[in-house]
């Protein structure tokens, strides 16, 4: 069956998009109709980034193309054939990243030519065809081609192709699956409605970007002045309200559509987004700006400016991630003798258990359960860190008071690690009511939350830059803070090696531990 673009946008946006009148029920309420109306269609289930579909996909490709190419080799080699292991090995070799370019000069990479077995098949047969061409004419001009079989070259030519369509195929359904259930589907937030929104939000439906759910606009403006839908689309509230809601559903993506010359409208609003995780574009539809550019993304014709980008994500994210599963595995096995003497030193200086469980700030400001050491007797814990640990405090144990100057009490973090809680390095996650002196952290500190757009890990940059312990200045937190952002915008792999081989060395410096 053909992929239809235009009925596909169209189911997809009878699926997504808030109707314009709806039949409510007769006993239904003016104040039910409202709300109805002012749900947003958002899909909150896991992402998928196209970035790591398509990566995935050329990553197969090539590997396919091996495979054929060896199976070609083993099944027609015989002790009559005298076929030269080398030579056959370097044309395979050769073969896998000349078809990746040629597929990818063909666009056969795109998410939207993935979905569609049909549409790749005519692509496939070209660029695989004039892939074959190429390596030919190669081994004729160098002189090897009386060297290699034309039935192995044929075996390898229609064998490829047919586990490339086999394979494409399987991946053209599981790739409109994803589509349909809004995992390969960025949800999108437009902040500022009025003419400006209204545009923006047409030209997105006129595009070919089938994947984009606009689920709803938000806006300081009155319902008087901009209604309460744009374009079908509900009005859901506020900028400030926008926190709130990114928080609790899934948003990849805010187009701001306000006019550059709004600079200080502009500037607030970003002063207000900018803490979440989430990508930040500044819509650029005009006369002036609508042009190509390399300083602009696009949405169909749409051009957008990068604003903010989500830290960490597409191939990153897979990498810190993997780096994250095996680091905290090797470590959690070497280090479980000190963890079992440990948690028996813990046990036999007080009752209670070895284990201390707190909530915490973790990515996006959601909670999670933080696991350390008990270090303070079970009767005085402050599961809220409402009151600072200070030096010679009664409420930490002998045990405790060594643990906590050592950073052993951390260890247990290591199953927040694997269980996909915290990174190894990050930002640290903090108490709920955390405080300096007696003001909440985000009290003390402008755009704290913004710690929190990646998630939080066991030690970070503030920790081996001696910024670790007590918090009883506004200038501490100031300077974990500002050194948890430096990370954040620096982050790289090489980064997070660097601290986990300098937190050794920091941990001798116990000043601020207590």
């Amino acid at each position: 069956m053909s992929f239809d673009i235009t009925s596909f946008r169209e189911e997809m946006r009878q699926q997504y998009k808030e109707p314009e009148k709806s039949a409510p029920k007769s006993k239904a309420t003016g104040q039910a109709k409202e709300e109805a109306n002012a749900t947003p269609h958002i899909n909150n289930k896991k992402p998928l980034s196209p970035v790591l579909v398509t990566g995935m996909a050329r990553a197969l490709d090539v590997l396919l193309i091996l495979l054929v190419g060896y199976a070609a080799y083993i099944l027609y080699d015989t002790p009559q054939a005298h076929m030269s292991t080398a030579l056959y090995t370097s044309v395979i070799i050769l073969m896998a990243p000349l078809c990746a370019v040629i597929f990818q000069s063909f666009h056969s990479y795109s998410i939207y030519a993935l979905s569609s077995a049909r549409k790749q098949f005519t692509k496939l047969w070209a660029s695989w065809t004039i892939a074959f061409l190429i390596m030919v004419t190669a081994t004729y001009l160098t002189g090897y081609y009386p060297e290699i079989s034309n039935f192995w070259f044929l075996f390898y030519y229609l064998g490829g192709f047919a586990g490339l369509m086999v394979y494409r195929s399987i991946l053209a359904f599981m790739v409109r699956a994803s589509i349909r259930n809004g995992r390969l589907t960025k949800n999108v937030i437009i902040v500022g409605g009025g003419k400006a929104g209204q545009e923006l939000i047409r030209s997105i439906e006129s595009s070919n970007d089938y994947n984009i759910n606009i689920c709803g606009v938000f806006d300081d403006r009155s319902e008087k002045r901009i209604g309460s839908k744009i374009e079908g689309y509900p009005v859901l509230g506020t900028v400030a309200e926008l926190l709130g809601f990114a928080r609790t559903n899934r948003v990849d993506l805010l187009i701001v559509t306000l006019p550059l010359k709004a600079e200080h409208r502009l500037q607030k609003i970003f002063e207000t987004l900018w803490v979440l995780p989430i990508d930040i574009r500044l819509s650029a539809k005009s006369d002036i700006l609508n042009f190509r550019s390399p300083s602009f993304s696009y949405i169909g014709n749409t051009p957008l400016i990068e604003v903010y980008d989500k830290p960490i994500s597409d191939w990153d994210a897979v990498m810190k991630l993997i780096f994250d599963k095996v680091i905290a595995l090797a470590a959690f096995i070497l280090l479980s003798p000190v963890m079992v003497l440990t948690a028996i030193a813990v046990r036999l200086e007080s009752k209670g258990p070895a284990f201390f469980k707190q909530k915490r700030y973790g990515f996006n400001n959601e909670l999670v359960e933080v696991y350390k050491f008990r270090s303070m007797y079970t009767d005085m814990s402050d599961a809220q860190a409402s009151t600072l640990v200070t030096k010679g405090d009664p409420r930490v144990t002998k045990v405790g008071r060594f643990i906590r100057k050592t950073s052993l009490d951390e260890l247990p973090q290591l199953f927040n690690v694997l269980k996909g809680d915290l990174s190894l390095v990050g930002p640290r996650p903090h108490a709920v009511q955390a405080k300096a002196v007696d003001k909440l952290y985000n009290e003390v500190v402008d755009g704290y939350f913004a710690r929190h757009r990646v998630k939080p890990g066991i030690t970070g940059w503030a920790q081996i830059n001696g910024w670790r312990g007590e918090t009883d200045t506004d200038e501490k937190i100031q300077k974990r803070v500002d050194c948890d952002l430096h990370y954040i915008e620096n982050w790289s792999l090489w980064l997070d090696l660097y601290i986990l081989a300098a937190t050794p060395l920091s941990l001798l410096n116990t000043k601020n531990a207590y």
